[in-house]
């Protein structure tokens, strides 16, 4: 069941929507810093501070098939939670929705990653930007902690997983990593490499056409966004994030942005995310467009 509440352009009902937004506040394993927990409803908030125009794209939000459904009512449970979310999700995707999912923590991915490989079947990949790699089996007593999302995915989802970001991980994750042959870049080989070349490179090796786009905020160096649960510096650039959305977004049925944790700034972590993701629907409508 979802709770109301509203996004500044979504102004589609939900039997006309293609893109429907929704938040789930949920941050029971944060680790470091908890409050994600507040992140649907920041972004919400400073959405009105945004043109719907988006010059880029030659786009206006508010000519586009969006509803915000609200938030998701959760459980203390993390298992419960991500029940809940893992069917919602499917009942959003066999409505033909594309589901956006504002976090709330980066366990949450997990249930809609799961949902989305159930629909696509074989032809399907999952892109995450992130610091972390977030391969362990299990942390502080938690299978589903926000730090073992991917490799609950590789376990039980799909191995054709591509991570962008990475600079962050216990030794033994590095080392899992490079013995399971593990698609990933590092932060640093995206400043060295190039956005672009990165991009093109990881579409290559997942070569499929449904992707599902997790966007974890601290795959962004903290400069540019603050108010994050973990934090980690030497990261990517706004505008690089920017460059992968706008890339990835015609490829992708559902999409997320979590572990935005808006008391650690004055509001600009969660802007940078609505901004995000303002970027991912105008880039995919403008795809439907040329379609």
């Amino acid at each position: 069941m979802f709770l109301p509440n509203s996004f500044i352009d979504a102004l589609a009902d939900y039997e006309s929507a293609r893109y429907v937004i929704f938040g789930v506040p949920f941050d029971n394993t944060s680790s470091y810093r908890a409050g994600s927990r507040w992140a649907p409803d920041a972004m919400r908030q400073v959405s009105a501070n945004f043109e719907s125009y988006n010059p880029t794209f030659d786009i206006d939000l508010v000519d586009l098939p969006i509803y915000d459904a609200g938030n998701l009512e959760t459980s203390a449970s993390v298992d419960e939670t991500l029940e809940n979310l893992y069917e919602a999700t499917k009942d959003l995707l066999k409505d033909g929705k594309l589901p956006i999912m504002l976090g709330g923590e980066h366990s949450l991915t997990f249930a809609m990653a799961k949902a989305c490989a159930e629909i696509a079947g074989e032809d399907f990949g999952i892109l995450i930007l992130d610091a972390h790699f977030d391969l362990r089996e299990e942390y502080r007593g938690f299978k589903h902690n926000h730090a073992c999302v991917s490799r609950n995915i590789l376990n039980e989802v799909t191995e054709n997983l591509v991570s962008i970001g990475i600079r962050s991980g216990p030794e033994e994750e590095w080392v899992f990593a490079r013995e399971n042959n593990l698609k990933y870049y590092t932060a640093d080989d995206v400043e060295s490499t190039g956005m672009v070349e990165i991009l093109k490179e990881a579409l290559e090796w997942l070569d499929c056409s449904q992707l599902y786009l997790s966007l974890d905020m601290d795959a962004i160096d903290p400069a540019y966004a603050p108010g994050l649960g973990t934090p980690e510096p030497f990261g990517l650039s706004a505008r690089d994030v920017r460059t992968a959305i706008r890339t990835l977004a015609p490829f992708s049925m559902a999409f997320d942005v979590v572990e935005i944790a808006p008391e650690y700034d004055s509001g600009q972590t969660a802007m940078l995310g609505a901004k995000l993701m303002r970027e991912f629907i105008a880039s995919h409508a403008k795809s439907r467009i040329k379609a």
